[in-house]
């Protein structure tokens, strides 16, 4: 597998984005988000919908959307928060491999950092592999 992050991995659509943090994942219902804390980083998910028994399953892996935030309120200059985005895509994209790994890899990912400092890159591939496995 490339170690790519092409535009078709980026999370864009809106009505997608606003439908993984409507109610900040907090319902358990069947078809609702999924979310949890793995430091530095609170993940939200929303997992493929469930296909009809008569279709078969895709043959190729379908790498899921991710978007990643990192909060002005905390890092009130765009270099610093610049910075930790190109850190967490960077991780994400040398670990993507592991969702190949997945018996159903989302469909979307969030990425929130929470951490209240600039972090080493060491610390976030860390958390971000343990994060991948999680799934």
């Amino acid at each position: 597998m490339q170690q790519t992050f092409t535009k078709s991995e980026r999370l864009c659509s809106k009505k997608i984005l606003s439908e993984l943090f409507k109610k900040g994942s907090t319902s358990e219902s069947p078809g609702a988000n999924r979310t949890f804390y793995l430091f530095p980083f609170r993940v939200l998910y929303i997992p493929h919908p469930q296909p009809a028994s008569t279709t078969p399953p895709a043959p190729e892996l379908q790498l899921p959307a991710i978007v990643i935030t990192v909060p002005k309120r905390v890092f009130k200059r765009a270099v610093d928060r610049n910075l930790v985005r190109r850190r967490v895509r960077e991780a994400y994209r040398l670990h993507k491999h592991l969702l190949s790994q997945a018996k159903t890899p989302p469909a979307s990912i969030a990425f929130l950092y929470t951490a209240k400092q600039i972090i080493s890159f060491e610390e976030i591939e860390k958390g971000m592999k343990l994060a991948i496995k999680k799934f």
